[in-house]
């Protein structure tokens, strides 16, 4: 049965799906840094940010003191750009909030912070080893062959794949190896914070035990965006013509 969402000011949806594409729409309604100006979608956002406090409690509160105001911002890291709903409280702070989370009603689970923590852990290397390909075997106009189709892509329409093993193999043999199969060691990565866009490890350490784990065993390749990336389970080891080499 689908599951109906009713926030606190009324506004309910017969299905979690709709409740998300309201909030998709809204946001796509913004630019970065526009304040959220029409009344109804400012009272929607304080009655899911109510909701989000509520259900989510692993973190600061993200209603605080009181809020001021919404905003859209982008939240960015190594790798990544994406538009996100913000909230200004009445102290003058700011924090980003996720309305998926919100509106699904629950956390990451453990599995998922620690599989950001090493995207994060890596997310450089792999940044810097798509740009040293580009460089190195880019033609007269910046492209490079897709692995997958053999067309012509640019550094923009190019994703670096991890062709073999994939990314949540790596992250499994790497918990494994530690002895991390079943559970994480309270601490290991970052806890919820105002602003934190991005869950890393705690410990340099790890990050470094990661980044050499993940340089000594992943197979990566470069492939158009647009391509499906999907292996089944039981696909074996692809040749990678042109690898993406990781120093």
């Amino acid at each position: 049965m689908a599951k109906a969402i009713n926030l606190s000011n009324g506004r309910a949806w017969k299905t979690q799906s709709a409740a998300l594409a309201h909030f998709k729409d809204m946001l796509a309604r913004y630019s970065d840094e526009d304040v959220v100006e029409d009344r109804a979608d400012h009272d929607d956002l304080i009655a899911l940010l109510e909701r989000y406090d509520a259900v989510i409690v692993d973190g600061p509160s993200k209603i605080g003191d009181g809020v001021d105001s919404f905003f859209r911002r982008r939240n960015t890291g190594d790798g990544y750009s994406t538009p996100g709903f913000w909230v200004r409280r009445v102290d003058g702070s700011e924090t980003d909030f996720s309305y998926l989370a919100a509106v699904r009603g629950a956390p990451k689970s453990n599995a998922q912070e620690f599989y950001d923590a090493c995207r994060a852990a890596v997310a450089a290397d792999l940044k810097a080893a798509k740009a040293r390909h580009f460089k190195t075997y880019g033609d007269e106009l910046g492209r490079v062959p897709c692995e997958l189709t053999d067309e012509l892509i640019t550094i923009d329409a190019a994703h670096i794949d991890h062709a073999y093993p994939t990314f949540g193999q790596l992250v499994l043999s790497f918990r494994a190896a530690r002895g991390w199969q079943h559970e994480v060691p309270p601490g290991t990565v970052t806890v919820p914070a105002d602003s934190q866009t991005t869950t890393t490890f705690v410990d340099p350490a790890v990050v470094a035990a990661f980044r050499q784990f993940h340089h000594g065993a992943a197979i990566l390749r470069i492939v158009a965006r647009t391509r499906n990336l999907a292996m089944s389970a039981g696909q074996r080891r692809p040749k990678v013509r042109r690898p993406v080499v990781l120093t």
